[in-house]
This record gives C-alpha cells, sequence and structure tokens, in this order.
C-alpha cells in the first residue's frame, strides 16, 4: 500500500487515531511537542525567473474554463503557469491595498503545487507564518498536514495551501471585511491559475469569504457547497480542534467527505 491510500477500515481507524493523538495531552495553540510536531527542515524552493506581462495575460486567458479538468490536462503550460505564479507572488509581496501590509514581516502567498487535487484555504497567517512566509506551519499547520495524511493529500505531492488574507492580522485577530475584500482578487486569481479539482475551506472565516454567506461553520459544513463550479468542503479550522477535542469526530466526517469526492472524480476519470 502506497502512502496515503486506504484499503481497508482499519487503515481509516488509524488515520482517525492519528488525529486523536494529535490532540491528546490537552494540546493548545502555541505548544508544539516534539513527539508530535517535529518540523522537517523549511526552505522555500526557487521561484523561477518572473515572466513578462503578456506571459502572465495568457496564462490567465485560458483560465476561465471549468476547474474541474480532467487529470493533467491544462489550457497552458505548467512552467508558463510556474511563471505566471511568481510574478503574481511578486506582486502580492509588494502589496499595500489594506493597513494589514504595515504590521507584516513576511506576505504570505501560499504553497503547494501546480494541478493540485485540493486548495486548503484557511483565514490568515499567525506569528510563525508571518515570520517563515509560508502558510500553517505552526501548531495548526501541523495538526492540518496530518489530517490531510490521513486522506493521502499532502502540500508537497497534490495540494496547495492558501489564506483569505495573505498578511497577518494584529493579535490573531480575524481579518475585517475590508481586508478580507481587498485580499480576495488575489486569491481568485490564484484560484484561476492552480485550477484545484477541490476546495477545502479550513475554519468559519475562510467558508464564509468564500460562499459570501454569514452562516456558521456548523450549518456552512453540513454539504458540500460550490465556488464557481468547484466543490468546496467547509470543515473547522484546525485550532479548533486544538481547542475542543469533541470536534475531531465532526472534522473527521467532513475529511471522509472529501475523500469520497475526489474518489468518485477519480474513477470518472478512468
Amino acid at each position: 500500500m502506497t502512502e496515503g491510500e486506504y484499503t481497508d477500515k482499519a487503515s481509516l481507524y488509524e488515520a482517525l487515531a492519528t488525529i486523536g493523538d494529535c490532540l491528546k495531552g490537552g494540546l493548545r495553540l502555541g505548544t508544539t511537542p516534539a513527539a508530535l510536531y517535529e518540523p522537517a527542515p523549511g526552505r522555500e524552493p526557487a521561484s523561477p525567473a518572473p515572466p513578462s506581462q503578456e506571459e502572465l495575460d495568457m496564462a490567465l486567458s485560458g483560465s476561465r474554463t471549468p476547474a474541474r479538468a480532467p487529470f493533467g490536462l491544462s489550457e497552458v503550460s505548467e512552467s508558463d503557469r510556474a511563471a505566471a505564479l511568481a510574478r503574481f507572488e511578486a506582486e502580492v509581496k509588494a502589496c499595500t491595498r489594506c493597513v494589514l501590509s504595515s504590521g507584516r514581516h513576511k506576505a504570505v502567498f501560499g504553497q503547494g503545487v501546480l494541478d493540485p487535487v485540493v486548495l486548503v484555504i484557511g483565514e490568515g497567517p499567525g506569528a510563525e507564518e508571518d515570520k517563515r512566509g509560508l502558510p500553517f506551519v505552526g501548531a495548526s499547520g501541523q495538526l492540518l498536514d496530518k489530517m490531510l495524511a490521513s486522506i493521502g493529500l499532502y502540500r508537497e505531492k497534490n495540494c496547495y495551501i492558501a489564506n483569505i488574507v495573505k498578511c497577518r492580522p494584529p493579535n490573531n485577530r480575524e481579518p475585517s471585511p475590508d481586508e478580507r475584500a481587498a485580499c480576495m482578487p488575489y486569491l481568485k486569481q490564484q484560484i484561476a491559475l492552480l485550477k484545484p479539482r477541490f476546495i477545502l475551506c479550513a475554519g468559519r472565516t475562510a467558508a464564509q469569504a468564500m460562499l459570501g454567506t454569514t452562516e456558521g461553520i456548523n450549518k456552512l459544513r453540513s454539504t458540500v457547497r460550490d465556488f464557481e463550479g468547484i466543490p468546496l468542503v467547509p470543515t473547522y479550522h484546525p485550532s479548533a480542534l486544538l481547542r475542543d477535542q469533541s470536534l475531531k469526530r465532526p472534522a473527521w466526517e467532513d475529511l471522509k467527505r472529501l475523500r469520497s469526492l475526489i474518489e468518485s472524480d477519480e474513477g470518472s476519470h478512468g
């Protein structure tokens, strides 16, 4: 059995146990037990040379078709889109559209692969993310990685991870409506370039922003939603699981729902 593949119920229970292990022992935000959360040495991959505006326009011009194309198919080459993302990332890092830019150390553009099976969207960077310029690298992010791995998803293999806002809100507060509105065009442009087949929204803020609603997360996560033709699965933010262990069971149900969608999609494409 290859990494991330589940062929029997025992493997599914093992995955659930992994999430449960992460939540044992009173784990809270800001704590990082080495046995569970020893991060691999982080190093940002080298970015390709920024492309011309003509290359960026070409990459974006093919992104308005339905996102759920068959595996490996795209209107522009991978190198064109990688170059477009590099240029776009440079623009985001220089952004001053809202007040969050004045207090950031590093803008957090996102991390993952082109043509991701799943785009994970969180709320905003925390202190560790702001320091390193990478999404979900604190305690919540390390739990997120374990949750994704339980259904065969990895940021270095088949996922991309981003946030509603690219800069850290002071004191980790919730992004304001104006801040979310300032950053949303960037996120939509990322989605157009990445062409994810599914979206997983981690937390109420992310789900509300993507769906344009004020409904709470308990109601939002009750069914698969839609974002411009892309199936969207809302779930609890990993930080909520660190605070409340009773949420681990419904969060696991959300992950299984996402995995079922992926398996059905893979089956339909042979």
